[in-house]
């Protein structure tokens, strides 16, 4: 015979957690393996992606029970709450985009690191061992998702010292029939322009080191992504570059805290 305080044990945590999820269900979520991670709903060909930004370079994807970091730093306070990266994507060599420290301190020795050379070559050999190497045009599958490798670099001379080309990658992210293009530290390069059928763009925009919301907004309507979020953008004005990529093409601009 079962007791009531056996009950109760078994009882009450379940409970809680059917409140506490049906409390998340008034912001969009899906269920990690770390636990529940809410933000943006994006819709795919089969369960949805969740968006969430945590600080101008870094963000978050959710899709399945996956967790997807891209350019994880500023120490493991910053991730706390979050679940552990099943896939982590490295887009550069800079502080803003590769820390070491945080990134050994957040994947396990079983996450899948994907980074170009120059990311690789100032990893640790325990981290460098877990890492596929892609050079700018370069393609590979990781936890049956498609990952191809985009340049990303300056064009104006003096800019090009910040970020020369063939260094660090862009990514074509595809995730449910999805194509999530994310654009590293790069300006309106041809590469960019000529991208086709992106459902979901983060794209850099803060002078001197990328591109300011003028030319962003021209990439934007010119390879016409369905939704764009401004990301690393510190000190850039968003509200006028909405304004400059204009409601007409069907663009959908989502201006969220990543500051």
């Amino acid at each position: 015979m079962t007791t009531q305080s056996t009950w109760q044990g078994v009882l009450y945590p379940t409970v809680w957690r059917v409140i506490f999820l049906g409390l998340l269900t008034m912001t969009p979520y899906v269920e990690t393996k770390g636990g529940p991670l809410s933000g943006d709903p994006i819709a795919t060909d089969d369960v949805s992606v969740i968006v969430h930004p945590i600080n101008h370079a870094t963000f978050l994807l959710g899709w399945k029970d996956k967790a997807i970091y891209v350019d994880p730093v500023g120490g493991l306070s910053r991730f706390q709450g979050l679940p552990r990266p099943d896939l982590v994507l490295i887009t550069d060599i800079h502080g803003d985009h590769l820390d070491a420290e945080t990134l050994a301190g957040l994947v396990s020795n079983k996450s899948p690191i994907v980074a170009p050379p120059a990311v690789a070559e100032m990893l640790p050999s325990a981290l460098r061992a877990q890492t596929t190497v892609l050079t700018n045009g370069q393609s590979t599958s990781v936890l049956g998702l498609s990952i191809d490798a985009i340049p990303m670099y300056n064009l104006t001379p003096e800019r090009q010292k910040y970020h020369p080309r063939g260094r660090g990658n862009g990514y074509i992210l595809t995730i449910g029939g999805k194509r999530f293009y994310i654009s590293g530290d790069t300006e309106d390069i041809p590469e960019m322009l000529a991208l086709k059928d992106v459902a979901v763009t983060f794209l850099c925009m803060n002078l001197p080191y990328t591109m300011d919301v003028s030319q962003a907004a021209r990439a934007v309507r010119a390879f016409r992504p369905k939704i764009v979020y401004p990301y690393h953008c510190r000190g850039s004005d968003l509200q006028d570059f909405k304004r400059q990529v204009g409601t007409d093409l069907g663009i959908d601009v989502r201006l969220r805290d990543w500051y």
